[in-house]
């Protein structure tokens, strides 16, 4: 058993025959636009799923502190905590992602 052979070097010696970005003929200022367009929609639907978060998970404490001593009241609590913030999560989220697709196929001429 020997060494292993040294692998050959390949050497590129024509002009590229890719496309440049140049080439497209989508690839004008309309683009730039475009693009700072969307992540200004992104942006603003990313603050709005914030703050529709935000606004009910931040109210426990309210509501924790409205509820009267107890048995009864420790039981709300943790039903408040373990089972009340899914379904708004996953809904703020499930409507986040189809915004983001919906605004990015607005760009792509979907």
């Amino acid at each position: 058993m020997g060494a292993e052979p040294t692998p050959r070097r390949e050497v590129v010696t024509g002009a590229p025959t890719g496309r440049t970005r140049a080439a497209y003929p989508d690839s004008t200022a309309h683009d730039d636009h475009a693009v700072r367009q969307l992540m200004r929609r992104q942006v603003r639907i990313g603050l709005v799923a914030c703050s529709l978060l935000a606004l009910p998970l931040g109210l426990f404490p309210v509501v924790f502190r409205l509820l009267p001593d107890g048995d009864t009241s420790r039981g709300a609590v943790w039903l408040l905590l373990g089972v009340a913030p899914y379904p708004v999560l996953l809904l703020t989220g499930a409507w986040y992602v189809r915004r983001a697709e919906h605004n990015e196929g607005d760009v792509k001429g979907r």
